[in-house]
C-alpha cells in the first residue's frame, strides 16, 4: 500500500487488508507501543532468558548476558540492525512486572488504540509466532504513529552508531540495514524483514516536495525486484500522482468510530476480515506495472542464515 502520512490519503494498494506474516517490520509496532514508556537514558541489564530462545544466526545487535546497555542504544540496535535480542530486552523492560509477555500485550493494546484491527503480535521481534499477522493497511497506521515521534525519526535516519556496554565500556559498531537510506532521494527511513514464512517485508517513508509517502509491503519475493525494488517502484508511482488523489484514507485513533470505518477498512469486519479491496487494487496495479518497467532493480542482500530467519 502507498499512503500519505500527513494527509492520511491512501493512494493505492493491492490486498491491503489481507492477513500476512510481518517478520521484522513488526518492530515498528514495538517502537510505537513502548517508546513513549521508556526513558532512553535508562540502563538495563540483559538477562540470559532474553537470549535463550533466539537463533544465534538470526538478526542480532550483539548484546550479551549480564551486559548493561542504555535504552537508546537498544532502540538503535532494534531499528538499525533489526536486533531480535534488543526486541526481547525492550519488551521485557516495557512489560513491567509481566515481563516480555507484558510487552507483547502492550503492542496489541497499541494496535487496538491505532485501530489496526488486522494486527496481532505474538513475538516482539517479528520472528514467527502462533497467530501472528498484520496487513499492509495496518502497517501504514503503525508507521504513521511511529514517524510522528522525533526520536523515532532520528533513529531511523541514523546510518551508523557505536554501542557501549555500560559496565565494561566495551564498544561495538552497528549499521543501518535499510539500503534505500541515502540511495533513494528523500528517504527518511525504512525497515526490512525476512522469514521463510513471511518472505520479504518492508516499510519505507520518503519525502519529496513537502509530501511524506509511506510504502508497506508484505510477502515480496526476491524476483523480479525484491522488496527494495518494489518499494522504489511504488514510491516513484506515488510521487507521480496528484497530492489530491486518493482511494481511501488512514483512520486516526482519536476519530469517533462509526459506519465510515467500513468504508476505510474496505468492507472488512474490523476484527481481521480481509474485506473487498478491489477499489484499491486497480489504480495501483496499472501504475506499478508501468513503474516496474521503468525502475532500476536494486541489489539487496537479505539474511538467509540458518533457515533464513531475520524476524
Amino acid at each position: 500500500m502507498v499512503a500519505d502520512l500527513d494527509s492520511g490519503r491512501v493512494l493505492g494498494g493491492c490486498g491491503p487488508h489481507e492477513h500476512r506474516t510481518p517478520a521484522s517490520v513488526q518492530k515498528l509496532l514495538l517502537a510505537a507501543a513502548l517508546m513513549p514508556r521508556l526513558d532512553p537514558a535508562q540502563v538495563v541489564e540483559v538477562k540470559r532468558e532474553d537470549l535463550r530462545d533466539l537463533d544465534p544466526e538470526s538478526s542480532l545487535m550483539g548484546v550479551v548476558p549480564g551486559g548493561r546497555y542504555s535504552v537508546e542504544d537498544l532502540w538503535l540496535g532494534l531499528l538499525l540492525e533489526s536486533g531480535n535480542d534488543a526486541a526481547n530486552v525492550l519488551a521485557r523492560l516495557g512489560g513491567g512486572a509481566a515481563g516480555r509477555p507484558g510487552g507483547v500485550q502492550a503492542m496489541n493494546d497499541e494496535a487496538r488504540r491505532l485501530r489496526a484491527y488486522q494486527t496481532h503480535a505474538a513475538t516482539p521481534s517479528g520472528l514467527d509466532g502462533p497467530g501472528q499477522y498484520t496487513s499492509a493497511y495496518d502497517l501504514a497506521l503503525i508507521t504513521r504513529a511511529a514517524f510522528a515521534r522525533e526520536d523515532f525519526r532520528r533513529y531511523m535516519a541514523t546510518r551508523t552508531a557505536e554501542v557501549a556496554e555500560q559496565r565494561g565500556r566495551v564498544a561495538f559498531g552497528i549499521r543501518n540495514d535499510n539500503a534505500l537510506l541515502g540511495a533513494y532521494p528523500g528517504m527518511l527511513g525504512g525497515k526490512t524483514g525476512f522469514t521463510d514464512l513471511a518472505r520479504q517485508t518492508y516499510v519505507g517513508v520518503a519525502e519529496r516536495d513537502g509530501r511524506r509517502l509511506a510504502v508497506t509491503l508484505l510477502g515480496a519475493e526476491t524476483a523480479p525486484l525484491g522488496s527494495l525494488g518494489e518499494a522504489t517502484a511504488l514510491l516513484n508511482w506515488g510521487f507521480g500522482r496528484s497530492p489530491d488523489e486518493s482511494v481511501g484514507r488512514l483512520v486516526a485513533p482519536e476519530e469517533k468510530k462509526g459506519k465510515d470505518d467500513r468504508v476505510v477498512i474496505a468492507a472488512g469486519d474490523g476484527r481481521g476480515g480481509a474485506g473487498n479491496s478491489s477499489s484499491l487494487s486497480s489504480p495501483l496495479a496499472l501504475g506499478l506495472g508501468a513503474a516496474i518497467l521503468l525502475s532500476v532493480v536494486l541489489g539487496a542482500t537479505y539474511r538467509r542464515r540458518s533457515g533464513g530467519r531475520d524476524g
